[in-house]
């Protein structure tokens, strides 16, 4: 059996062979919003941006916020433990299940709790396990109150290595965002070339989006202390969003960037490897000379803050020779996330995609470990089979 979801995901988690496709689209209740306890009890199927909706009308919201999030549901989110550009402060899906309903492969029901009361914390072995261990068939999740105060600033660059650098200088500063975001120039071309532009200029090289919430107060001297250190590292120019809708727009921009993308080439392979943010700068340069040498065009724009990488190679899937060419560089960019004291995944997950990159990570007896727990869960072998895990 493949659970599968939406379908959003990018590492062939949900992709089926020789197997039934169980689906949880039909799934789609939010069960209950608890205002006072805040939190929301809803199906795997609800679109994770319903949960927002629901919790909006109690003044309340839900962190994790994955680009994907108006047609993502929650219970891919909870399979690939999802995050987004604000897991920055916000963190990941993890950190915000408060419980899970799961259906084990032998149709036993468990109800997992996070260890709050001296249990083990179990249900974090599901979060993340990519449906290998089981369905999850109603999820807790928590809800905190809406942000007082945000700002967002959009600082322009002439060189992709300023605002990479500039990424660390910020974190280093004191200052705490919510999320930096950094945009290449060829995507920002090509955003600005589609329904979703924004009237950014087209000469630059590089953009970077700091958004900073909490007190006014607070969020004012963040903001203003962000535009000193972008400056300082090369920004030729910082705009600040001057309310709600240009705020909006800015997000837009960014999380509709991969729709853009479409209108470049008929398919883009993302790698999603991560790397700590002072590393940033070079692995940045290091993907961009990779593709140079495979004869491939790449576009950059990935969740700086937390070091994920999202390199987008661009190719035809009809020229084999440049399928081959596009598999080769997404390989040797992960490695050089892995040697910079990386990881071969940030947040979309092992899958089927990198399955057997799991040994550039993991040791033998890690791997041994990992699959016993697979077996506690799941001796059959009938859970989400081929994912996750190497032979």
């Amino acid at each position: 059996i493949v659970p599968r979801g939406a379908g959003t995901g990018l590492s062939g988690g949900a992709v089926a062979t020789e197997a039934v496709l169980v689906s949880t689209m039909r799934m789609n209740h939010v069960l209950r919003v608890d205002p006072e306890d805040r939190y929301a009890d809803v199906e795997p199927g609800v679109v994770t941006a319903a949960i927002n909706t629901a919790a909006a009308a109690h003044g309340l919201r839900y962190l994790p916020d994955p680009a994907s999030a108006e047609a993502c549901t929650i219970g891919g989110n909870v399979a690939e433990n999802a995050g987004g550009p604000h897991c920055l402060k916000h963190g990941v899906t993890s950190d915000h299940v408060l419980e899970l309903e799961v259906v084990l492969p032998n149709g036993k029901t468990l109800m997992l709790g996070r260890g709050a009361e001296g249990s083990l914390d179990v249900a974090s072995l599901l979060i993340g396990s990519e449906g290998t261990l089981g369905i999850a068939s109603r999820v807790r999740v928590r809800l905190v109150p809406e942000a007082v105060a945000v700002r967002t600033a959009l600082a322009l660059f002439d060189r992709l290595q300023d605002a990479a650098a500039a990424v660390s200088e910020l974190l280093s500063s004191g200052v705490t965002p919510v999320a930096i975001e950094l945009i290449d120039g060829a995507t920002i071309r090509m955003v600005e070339d589609s329904v979703y532009a924004i009237g950014l200029p087209t000469d630059l090289e590089a953009a970077l989006i700091v958004e900073v919430e909490g007190f006014p107060r607070e969020v004012e001297a963040e903001i203003e202390a962000a535009t000193v250190v972008a400056r300082r590292c090369g920004a030729r120019d910082v705009r600040l969003a001057a309310d709600e809708e240009e705020r909006a727009k800015l997000w837009h921009a960014r999380k509709k960037a991969f729709g853009a993308l479409g209108r470049q080439a008929p398919e883009v392979l993302i790698q999603d490897a991560a790397v700590p943010r002072t590393a940033l700068p070079d692995v940045l340069a290091r993907t961009v000379e990779i593709a140079a040498t495979h004869g491939l065009e790449v576009v950059n724009y990935f969740h700086a803050g937390d070091g994920n990488l999202h390199p987008h190679l661009l190719f035809d899937p009809a020229d084999q020779d440049q399928v081959a060419r596009v598999k080769k560089a997404a390989e040797e960019m992960m490695r050089a996330c892995v040697e910079a004291g990386g990881t071969i995944t940030g947040e979309h997950g092992v899958g089927l995609d990198k399955r057997d990159a799991m040994r550039l990570i993991f040791q033998d007896e890690e791997l041994d470990a990992l699959r016993h727990v697979k077996a506690a869960f799941d001796p059959a072998g009938l859970c989400n089979p081929g994912k996750l895990l190497p032979d």
